[in-house]
C-alpha cells in the first residue's frame, strides 16, 4: 500500500477569491442598516445646450406609499462596485438603457448628502437608514423612458425645478439636492 504526501502549495498560491454578488438578503440589509451607514448614489439628470449649459432637469415620478411623489435616480453602491459602475447601474435602472448618460471617467460629486433616520439633523432623511450620498450631475443626451417603478420623467427648466411647489413633492430631502445641483451648475444663486 502506497501513502500519498500532501504537497504544500507553492509560495505565491494564494486561495481563489470569491466574487461576492453585492446583493443582500433583505434580513441582512436590513440588519446592516441598523448597524452602518450604506453608501449611495444620488444622480440629478440634465439636458445641456451646445454651450454646456444645463436647459432641463429630469425628475422622476414615483408612487409611494405617501402618494405620487418625485424623486432623483438613486441607489446604493454594491459592494465590489465602483461609483461611476454604481450611476451608470442606476441611471440604467432608472431612465433606460439608451439615456446615454455622460459620466466622465472619474466623477466628482457636486456635494455628499447625508440621510439620517431622525428628522432634522440635515436637510435629508431617510426612516430606514443612516446613508451617505454622492450626488453627481450626470448630463443624458438619449432617450429617456422610465424604468422600473418610476412611472414618468418630467423634464423641467432648472427654475421650474426649484420652485416651492415642485420642491414640496421630493420626500427626503432629495429637493435640496436639486437646487444645489442647480447652483453648481450656476442656475441658481
Amino acid at each position: 500500500m502506497t501513502a500519498s504526501a500532501e504537497m504544500p502549495p507553492p509560495d505565491d498560491w494564494k486561495p481563489p477569491v470569491p466574487t461576492p454578488s453585492g446583493w443582500l438578503t433583505q434580513e441582512t440589509l436590513a440588519a446592516a442598516r441598523a448597524q452602518f451607514p450604506i453608501v449611495y448614489v444620488d444622480a440629478v439628470p440634465v439636458r445641456v445646450d451646445d454651450s454646456g449649459d444645463v436647459v432641463a432637469v429630469g425628475i422622476l415620478l414615483r408612487m409611494g406609499s405617501r402618494g405620487l411623489t418625485r424623486s432623483l435616480v438613486s441607489g446604493r453602491v454594491m459592494y465590489h462596485e465602483r461609483v461611476r459602475d454604481a450611476l451608470l447601474r442606476h441611471i440604467e435602472k432608472d431612465l433606460g438603457p439608451v439615456a446615454l448618460p455622460r459620466v466622465p471617467s472619474s466623477p466628482q460629486p457636486f456635494t455628499v448628502a447625508e440621510y439620517f433616520p431622525t428628522p432634522g439633523i440635515t436637510p435629508y432623511h431617510d426612516t430606514r437608514q443612516h446613508a451617505v450620498s454622492l450626488a453627481y450631475v450626470v448630463p443624458v443626451t438619449g432617450d429617456c423612458r422610465p424604468q422600473q417603478d418610476a412611472l414618468a420623467i418630467a423634464w423641467l427648466t432648472p427654475e421650474e425645478a426649484c420652485a416651492d411647489t415642485v420642491q414640496a413633492e421630493f420626500l427626503g430631502g432629495q429637493g435640496t439636492l436639486v437646487k444645489q445641483a442647480m447652483a453648481w451648475v450656476g442656475r441658481l444663486s
